[in-house]
């Protein structure tokens, strides 16, 4: 108690040209330090103390405005799950219409494949499966008496990922079109 009392008198005490110094208790000037100082760390101008008519606001206080977060909702599963006999009638369906009366050429193939994988996929998120990332894979392979075998690996989740495929058979190739659905958190 008496370190306080020594300071409040210190502080009343007047210098020589006549004004008073400022208390170090001061409560009005640690209230306003401390409302400054969550103004700077927030980065915000304090708006109260600024008047503007609604017509005019100026740049920096748009610059200012803090970014809203919404809190996780915590759902492990998706609203509309996929179902994977939609997306395989989808794949088939465009893989027979785009291919029905084509045939083998090495030269314009992978423009093709291309153009065929672009048309699923947007086929696929018309259905609209929501929480899903996809991935479209179309290979075109000449018939020429031999067997194929395609592989690949992922990191996969058994519960909520899944895979389609489609075939299309013709005399010259073999198109089979692959739509992998990666659940997306």
């Amino acid at each position: 108690m008496e370190k306080h009392s020594r300071i409040l008198k210190l502080s009343a005490a007047a210098p020589e040209g006549g004004k008073q110094r400022r208390s170090v208790v001061d409560k009005d000037s640690t209230k306003e330090k401390r409302k400054q100082s969550h103004y700077e760390a927030l980065g915000m101008i304090p708006i109260e103390e600024e008047c503007f008519s609604d017509s005019v606001k100026p740049k920096a206080l748009k610059a200012n405005k803090v970014k809203i977060r919404y809190a996780n909702t915590y759902r492990l599963e998706p609203h509309n799950k996929l179902q994977d006999h939609l997306v395989r009638d989808k794949a088939q369906a465009i893989l027979t219409n785009r291919l029905q009366q084509a045939k083998y050429d090495g030269v314009s193939s992978p423009s093709l494949c291309a153009s065929i994988s672009e048309e699923i996929l947007k086929a696929v998120k018309e259905l609209g499966f929501d929480r899903y990332k996809y991935v479209v894979l179309v290979l075109i392979v000449e018939k020429a008496d031999q067997a194929i075998n395609v592989a690949s690996r992922w990191v996969w989740d058994v519960e909520r990922d899944t895979w389609v495929s489609a075939k299309c058979e013709t005399r010259t190739f073999i198109a089979l079109a692959l739509v992998m659905a990666c659940y997306y958190e």
